[in-house]
């Protein structure tokens, strides 16, 4: 929860402090971080499980990370943490309750 916290104060700043908008800021950190999981697949080298994605995944992932880059921008800090953790959780919970 302390990571949680921090990660939304120091991306709240950046994008109050800086002229980034939220949906540059939401494509650099996306681009970022995939490179890093491609670099530590590699350092990793082969192993047996296949890793798996689509991007289905990847885009829903992007609406996720804008969404939060919009509400650092136009939402009070607990407002904004509170909806979107509420619609994070509606949202698997949902998804496992229609898997089954």
């Amino acid at each position: 929860m302390v990571c949680f916290a921090a990660n939304s104060l120091l991306c709240r700043l950046a994008l109050k402090q800086t002229r980034i908008d939220p949906a540059s800021f939401t494509l650099i950190r996306i681009v970022a971080g995939a490179i890093v999981l491609y670099f530590i697949l590699k350092l990793r080298g082969p192993t047996n499980a296949r890793a798996a994605g689509n991007w289905t995944s990847a885009l829903t992932l992007f609406i996720y990370a804008g969404a939060f880059s919009y509400a650092y921008v136009g939402l009070a800090a607990g407002t904004g943490a509170l909806l979107l953790f509420a619609a994070v959780q509606t949202t698997m919970i949902g998804w496992g309750l229609y898997r089954g």
